[in-house]
């Protein structure tokens, strides 16, 4: 197993509390606590992201249905939500260390489990951390439901510095102000119906789809139509990202 990292704990499915001077919060590693200056957030093949600020990298999720991952740059950290190999490759691990060694990863033991060789840090709902300029909050724990005769697995949804939430395979609402969602799009465990309420409950001020590659070019639009409705219903803007494309916000 690998090892565990809890900087600091916070109560699920609540704002986070405001930190007093002196306490261990406030002392160990203040962090960022919102995002005050632009993150660029590319959308890879699939479930694959990569964002961009204070001058580093994350990569999340990069899976077999992705392609390489070129140009990385001040890669900070790894964060993989589960252990489905559409969400992480040894392929694509190996590499990323390769050009960058010592990067640290963080996942749900159900990966440390998967991949068992590589220097993961177990994490899961709950858990926060910061890395690199990065501040990391895991919510959920759970993989949705596929069909019963499948065993459950561990899932983690990720907020990144406060701003961005991706739930990995889950709808998992994180009971906090979200600025960008990665919202999934199209799976075996997806009903669109069930992703129109997850982005409703989440009201993010911009989202994007993501986790579509099970989906045909007419199915993607049909579907990015009604997320597109669901974010508009909390006046947030909807952007239509294909593999490659950037938003900055």
């Amino acid at each position: 197993m690998g090892p565990r990292l809890q900087p600091f704990k916070y109560a699920m499915g609540k704002r986070r509390r405001q930190i007093e001077p002196n306490t261990r919060e406030d002392v160990a590693d203040p962090g960022p606590t919102r995002l005050t200056r632009s993150m660029k957030i590319t959308k890879h093949e699939h479930a694959a992201l990569r964002l961009e600020a204070h001058g580093r990298t994350l990569i999340i999720d990069p899976g077999s249905f992705t392609a390489p991952l070129e140009n990385v740059e001040n890669l900070a950290g790894i964060v993989l939500t589960h252990q489905h190999p559409d969400h992480w490759s040894a392929e694509h691990l190996e590499r990323l260390l390769a050009d960058a060694p010592g990067t640290p990863i963080f996942a749900p033991a159900g990966v440390v489990a998967a991949a068992e060789g590589f220097p993961i840090t177990e994490v899961a709902a709950g858990d926060g951390l910061h890395v690199k300029g990065f501040s990391l909050r895991f919510f959920g724990g759970t993989h949705e439901v596929i069909h019963s005769s499948i065993p459950s697995i561990d899932n983690v949804g990720v907020l990144v510095d406060d701003s961005f939430y991706y739930p990995g395979d889950s709808y998992a609402v994180p009971g906090v102000e979200v600025d960008i969602l990665a919202a999934p799009l199209g799976a075996p465990w997806l009903r669109i119906g069930d992703a129109i309420d997850f982005v409703l409950a989440v009201a993010p001020r911009h989202a994007f789809a993501t986790h579509d590659m099970t989906l045909s070019g007419l199915g993607k639009g049909m579907h990015r139509q009604r997320l597109e409705w669901a974010t508009a219903q909390a006046e947030g803007t909807f952007h239509v990202l294909e593999p490659g494309d950037s938003l900055e916000v």
